[in-house]
C-alpha cells in the first residue's frame, strides 16, 4: 500500500464538498427533510431530469424509517405502495390485513442510494433557519451546520430554488417560519396546525391527498401534511410517506412546466 499524506485526505475531502456546495446553491428543487417522503420526492423528481438538492438536519437521512415501530426495525406499508417499493428495489413481504412488512435498514438504505444515483444531492448536517422571500414568492431556504444554528452567532448561508418541498415531518420547520410571522392565510394552515390523535388509516390517505402549495414556491408532503393542516397521525406505517412523496413530485414537476 502506498504511501500518502494526511492532508491529503482532507484536502480531498475540502475540495470536493466544496464544489458540491457551490454547484448546489442554485437547484430547481430544495427538499428541507430526508424522510421518506423527501426521498421519495427526490428521487422521483430527479429521474425527470429535475435539479433537486435535499438538506437534512440529522448525521443520517431516512428519518423516522430507521426506529420502526418502538424501535423494532420493521415498518408497515400497504398494497398501494409497493409500485414505490418495486422502483426502488426494496423487498417486501405479506403480512396480516393486507399489509406487507419491509425492513426499515433496507427501505431507508434503497431510498438514499435511489435518490443519490437519479441525481439529487444530499446535504447532510443542515438544518433550515429560514427561508427567502422575494415579491411574495418563496425563492429558497437559510440553512446553517446543525450544532451551530441556534447555538452560536454563526450567520447561515442561502439556498435558492424554484420551488421549496417542506419534508421536515412532525415540525413543518418551514411551514413554521411563515407561519409565525402570520405570512399564512386565513385557511386549515394557519386556524389549526398540530397533528391529530392516531387514526393511521385516515392518516396514510390524509397525507396524500392533501399534499399542497401552501404558499407560492413551498409545498408540504408527509408528516408536515399533517402538522399543516391537523391531519391525524398514523404511526409506523410508511406508505401514505412514499405516495405522499410521489404525488408532490409529480405536482411540483408540473408547476415547474407551467412556469
Amino acid at each position: 500500500m502506498g504511501e500518502f499524506a494526511d492532508t491529503a485526505i482532507s484536502k480531498a475531502i475540502v475540495e470536493t464538498y466544496l464544489r458540491t456546495i457551490a454547484a448546489r446553491l442554485e437547484s430547481d428543487v430544495l427538499v428541507v427533510g430526508a424522510g421518506p417522503s423527501g426521498l421519495t420526492a427526490a428521487y422521483f423528481l430527479a429521474t425527470g431530469g429535475v435539479r433537486v438538492t435535499v438538506l437534512e438536519k440529522r448525521l443520517a437521512p431516512g428519518g423516522g424509517i430507521w426506529g420502526g415501530g418502538m424501535a423494532m426495525n420493521v415498518a408497515v406499508v400497504q398494497e398501494e405502495a409497493l409500485s414505490v417499493l418495486k422502483e426502488i428495489g426494496c423487498r417486501s413481504e405479506p403480512a396480516p390485513g393486507g399489509l406487507y412488512v419491509v425492513d426499515t435498514m433496507e427501505l431507508a438504505s434503497a431510498l438514499c442510494l435511489k435518490a443519490i444515483q437519479a441525481g439529487a444531492v444530499v446535504l447532510n448536517l443542515m438544518t433550515a433557519e429560514d427561508v427567502c422571500l422575494r415579491e411574495g414568492r418563496i425563492t429558497g431556504v437559510v440553512a446553517n451546520r446543525t450544532g451551530v444554528a441556534g447555538a452560536m452567532p454563526v450567520d447561515p448561508l442561502a439556498f435558492a430554488a424554484k420551488a421549496v418541498v417542506d419534508a421536515t415531518g412532525h415540525g413543518a420547520v418551514v411551514v413554521e417560519s411563515l407561519r409565525k410571522r402570520g405570512m399564512l392565510d386565513d385557511s386549515a394552515a394557519a386556524k389549526r396546525p398540530g397533528e391529530g390523535p392516531m387514526d393511521a388509516s385516515a392518516g396514510e390517505a390524509f397525507v396524500v391527498e392533501n399534499v399542497a402549495e401552501v404558499f407560492p414556491g413551498l409545498w408540504v408532503t408527509g408528516m408536515s401534511v399533517c402538522t399543516t393542516f391537523a391531519g391525524p397521525r398514523m404511526g409506523p406505517i410508511f406508505g401514505g410517506m412514499l405516495l405522499s412523496g410521489c404525488r408532490v413530485a409529480e405536482m411540483v414537476a408540473a408547476s415547474l412546466q407551467n412556469g
